[in-house]
């Protein structure tokens, strides 16, 4: 008797313990899919930006032969505020026709060595992070968020102004 009520007890455990797998890989499978679809959504955001994809010391040495400053945007592929940036403000042309005049764009994916780097060279977190850095690489100032083209176009206006 005491052995079928061990028996009964290790069954009622088993199924237990298999239904809270069952649901631990579903949530695992559910953020995996959601990661994969944040992550496809911003890289296309990116792309309709039309930024390009020099990497931070490409842009430092273009910056240097243009005599432009730097434009240093940290952000993670799959972050909704950095794709809201990239389609609100990025890839409108007045903001574009500015940083195009005035600076030399680099995106900094903080998935990366070269966004750990960043993080730490130039003591930031979180993203998006926007920051106008001089042609040697150096921090001159750190852009307030805003998803508003004209103030930001304002911003990048008024930095290149104060730093050129």
């Amino acid at each position: 008797m005491k052995d079928r009520q061990n028996w009964i007890t290790s069954v009622t455990t088993n199924k237990k313990l298999l239904s809270l797998v069952k649901i631990l890989l579903l949530v695992l499978v559910v953020m995996v899919a959601n990661r994969l679809v944040q992550s496809y959504l911003g890289a296309s955001a990116y792309e309709e930006t039309g930024l390009g994809d020099l990497n931070l010391s490409e842009a430092v040495q273009t910056a240097k032969s243009t005599e432009r400053l730097v434009l240093a945007d940290l952000s993670a592929v799959w972050c909704p505020s950095c794709r809201k940036l990239d389609k609100q403000v990025l890839s409108q042309p007045e903001v574009k026709g500015v940083i195009n005049q005035s600076y030399v764009f680099t995106r900094i994916e903080y998935d990366s060595e070269q966004g750990e780097a960043f993080m730490q060279k130039f003591d930031v977190s979180g993203f998006p992070t926007l920051l106008v850095l001089d042609d040697n690489g150096d921090k001159l100032v750190q852009l307030p968020l805003t998803f508003d083209p004209d103030k930001f176009q304002n911003l990048l206006k008024q930095a290149a102004i104060k730093f050129n």
